[in-house]
């Protein structure tokens, strides 16, 4: 009898990715472009500088090992900061506020799951498209699953209503300032530039993702069986529960103290340029403040806080290795050699297919650069000045840059933030990919659409600078 192929685990996945690198660094030429400091005191290429490496580097079967542990060091801050926010849900969870919302929101959107699912998606993608949020969505990933296993549907739903608004909301975001404001300084037009046709795209592929993520859940609804989640457990285990507390007046104040949180997170961000670290002790403090609200003895609230964390064991694994496949091949020295060989190609076609080359380009360089702004550092300096040879304006190129970081971090498994997420709500990467690929395609096609006609109506002309050489892009 023929064995049935099943899909490995999402951590073999990850292992395999990385040992993929690791032998890219052996077959792939090694090579640098120079860098020079900008006035913010991050390094960005120079284009044009682009030579082999002298010393060729040769890593080792060890190397390979040691990079698995150095990676979860890297990645330490996007994991404890989801341990923190697992334990401290876990205190809630025992206060009744969780299930107490449920039952509240419930009844405000029971029948009526396609208003929450837009709600969801473009209040995310609102956010995210505005300051940049993130990891700070992790909070209400529980909450949501909660809430959806309540309303007949699973926790791919409720992971897709965060992640489609996350992606998107980078991906057309009209002044998110660690992205478009970030390549627009690069690339050397004015910050805030072009915002009109940013503005114009924002709700239609809001209505792209929210169409995507409704009509699996419709499916999901009318038939379960269908679920990509069938047979596998629930975070919140399968019990169903149909008894939800009423909202008092404890819940109410830890839940303002949530939002607060919230608030205070996202004024630390944009002001005080907090990240993970912070959020992590305002999460803290939420948790502290929690347990003495809702009357939870220290023991038990600390006994919910490990059990919280103990859950997220397996998430903060797969976060850490997620992190190993850059790693190695920043080490291999072959990060740069695969940007100088994805760009060559895009000045032997012609401006339309060249933007579209360009965001094609930026979406696989994201696998290998999952950081937003360090994308903008080390490809805007080369996409502007072939922009400036072939007839892509730079303004065309900035948004070619943010559509490839913004939709392609929805299904990058080295997107540490979104490993927290589907780990989080039990979602297996493989399955996650499943649902998610064809709504990529079709962001993809709508955005190639954008960018051909923003080519054909010269789209940034306005701010186009005068033909210059390409290190004076980064002074």
């Amino acid at each position: 009898m023929k064995k049935e192929f099943t899909v490995p685990h999402t951590l073999v996945l990850l292992l395999g990715m990385m040992l993929l690198a690791y032998i890219a660094t052996w077959l792939i030429p090694q090579g640098f472009f120079e860098t020079v400091i900008l006035d913010n005191g991050r390094s960005a290429v120079v284009a044009g500088t682009y030579a082999l490496a002298d010393d060729q580097i040769r890593l080792s079967p060890m190397d390979f090992l040691v990079a698995i542990p150095r990676a979860l060091a890297a990645a330490q801050d996007v994991i404890f900061f989801v341990f923190i926010v697992g334990g401290v849900l876990s205190i809630a969870r025992a206060t009744g506020t969780i299930d107490a919302l449920i039952g509240r929101l419930l009844e405000r959107f029971g029948h009526k799951p396609h208003l929450l699912i837009f709600m969801v998606v473009f209040c995310f993608a609102l956010a995210s498209g505005a300051i940049g949020t993130a990891g700070e969505y992790i909070p209400f990933v529980l909450i949501l699953v909660g809430l959806c296993k309540a309303m007949r549907l699973d926790a791919m739903t409720a992971v897709g209503m965060v992640v489609t608004g996350y992606g998107i909301g980078y991906g057309v975001s009209a002044f998110n300032p660690f992205t478009v404001m970030v390549a627009q300084q690069v690339a050397g037009i004015p910050l805030y530039s072009g915002i009109e046709l940013r503005l114009a795209i924002f709700v239609p592929f809001v209505l792209i993702g929210f169409h995507h993520v409704w009509r699996y859940a419709k499916m999901v609804r009318d038939d379960p069986s269908k679920s990509y989640m069938a047979g596998l457990p629930c975070p919140l285990d399968n019990t169903e529960s149909t008894d939800y507390p009423s909202l008092n007046i404890r819940h109410q104040l830890i839940l303002f103290g949530l939002v607060a949180s919230i608030v205070i997170a996202v004024w630390g961000i944009s002001q005080k340029g907090w990240y993970l670290y912070e959020l992590g002790a305002v999460f803290i403090l939420w948790g502290i403040l929690t347990a003495i609200v809702g009357q939870l003895s220290a023991d038990t609230a600390a006994n919910r806080f490990i059990d919280g964390v103990k859950d997220l064991a397996t998430t903060a694994i797969l976060i850490g290795i997620a992190r190993g496949i850059a790693l190695i091949m920043e080490d291999g020295q072959i990060l740069h050699t695969l940007v100088h060989g994805m760009s060559m190609p895009l000045s032997h076609l012609g401006a339309e297919l060249a933007a579209v080359g360009m965001f094609i380009m930026q979406s696989i360089l994201n696998l290998f650069i999952p950081s937003g702004s360090g994308q903008a550092y080390v490809t805007m300096p080369l996409m502007a000045p072939v922009g400036d040879i072939i007839g892509v304006n730079r303004q065309i190129a900035v948004l070619a840059y943010q559509f490839g970081d913004g939709f392609s971090n929805m299904i990058i498994p080295t997107n540490a933030v979104l490993m927290g997420i589907i780990g989080m709500a039990g979602v297996p990467y493989h399955l996650w990919f499943k649902f998610c690929f064809p709504l990529i395609l079709k962001l993809m096609l709508a955005a190639s659409v954008v960018l051909v006609l923003a080519v054909m109506f010269d789209y940034g002309a306005g701010v186009q600078p005068a033909a210059m050489p390409a290190a004076s892009l980064l002074e």
